[in-house]
């Protein structure tokens, strides 16, 4: 019997799914991504989580035959390792990945994609109506999207598309992006840029009145989001991530058509109502062409590591429901 495993590095946690070949879940683990000093250090967390996962599985990592790997960018795809990642401390430039899960695992089918490329193959991996052309966008503590157009995932010579969290939003550049460039969807509207875009509104408007812990090292997007509705200053917030994310969605199909966006991360899956309705509601006012159903992933938190086990069962490809990768 052969046994597949999957593989999610976020920057918040990492994940690991060990399966048989029908897709079966025997195992899995999840801890919290290290934070350095070095990318050894996370490489060393992917590789224990991996390893536990098989333990739970009762798997001898030996016996996996193939590994898919779901994985916050950018890509050094020749050396399959991530390379300065907006999200981790600085001194974490490079994170080695495919070598040494491949060596852990005794295989050469390790197949590494953008978090989000995952995420697309595993809405279109379980998906019922098998969708040609969709968007998968995950709004957390950074944004992305993986996109499958006529049929064929995206994923760009580098394995860097589907990087839409980094298009410029705000030609004024108000806001420093975590990637080090100015304007950037993902520089106002992510888990770990709303407190900054929250103090930049509260400096340009000082009279509305607001309990938010501006000032609390802690203070963190989800303060935000549960002061909605008692708070003028979280409500004000709320309206204005609305209106630049739905200027990235509009954007979004726009450049890519999809009949369907579907929505995770975090951000999103916490704040269905304050994130991905008003995302629903407005995108039609923008968009001069079909508009596309948007909804919440059904996958939920699982989509990245769905889609990095689908990667190892169909080797990379995704061609189980008429996949191109």
């Amino acid at each position: 019997m052969g046994y597949y495993a999957g593989v999610d590095l976020g920057a918040t946690n990492v994940r690991a799914i060990v399966a048989d070949g029908d897709g079966t879940t025997l195992g899995r683990s999840r801890n919290g991504t290290p934070r350095g000093p070095t990318g050894i250090d996370v490489t060393e967390g992917v590789l224990r989580t991996v390893r536990e996962a098989c333990a739970d599985a009762g798997v001898d990592p030996a016996r996996v035959e193939a590994a898919g790997i779901g994985s916050i960018g950018p890509f050094d795809l020749a050396e399959g390792a991530v390379i300065d990642p907006a999200n981790l401390p600085d001194t974490i430039d490079r994170i080695p990945l495919t070598g040494p899960i491949s060596k852990l695992l005794e295989t050469d089918e390790v197949h590494l994609h953008n978090d989000t490329t995952a995420g697309v193959i595993g809405e279109r991996f379980h998906a019922e109506r098998n969708p040609d052309d969709m968007v998968y966008l995950t709004i957390s503590s950074g944004i992305g999207a993986g996109v499958c157009c006529d049929g064929s995932i995206l994923g760009g010579w580098d394995a860097n598309a589907g990087e839409v969290g980094h298009c410029v939003v705000d030609p004024r550049g108000r806001l420093t992006c975590g990637c080090g460039h100015d304007g950037h969807w993902e520089g106002y509207c992510s888990g770990n840029a709303i407190p900054q875009f929250v103090r930049l509104l509260a400096e340009d408007d000082p009279t509305i009145a607001t309990d938010l812990p501006l000032e609390d090292p802690d203070f963190s997007a989800k303060d935000v989001f549960d002061l909605a509705g008692e708070d003028d200053l979280a409500d004000h917030a709320i309206e204005q991530i609305a209106h630049w994310n739905a200027i990235g969605v509009a954007n979004v199909v726009h450049s890519f058509a999809p009949i369907l966006v579907s929505i995770g991360g975090a951000v999103a899956l916490n704040n269905e109502e304050l994130v991905v309705t008003p995302i629903r509601e407005r995108v039609s006012e923008m968009v001069m062409t079909n508009v596309p159903e948007i909804k919440l992933t059904e996958l939920g938190d699982d989509v990245v590591l769905e889609g990095a086990l689908a990667s190892a069962l169909t080797q990379g490809t995704g061609d189980r429901r008429r996949m191109r990768g």
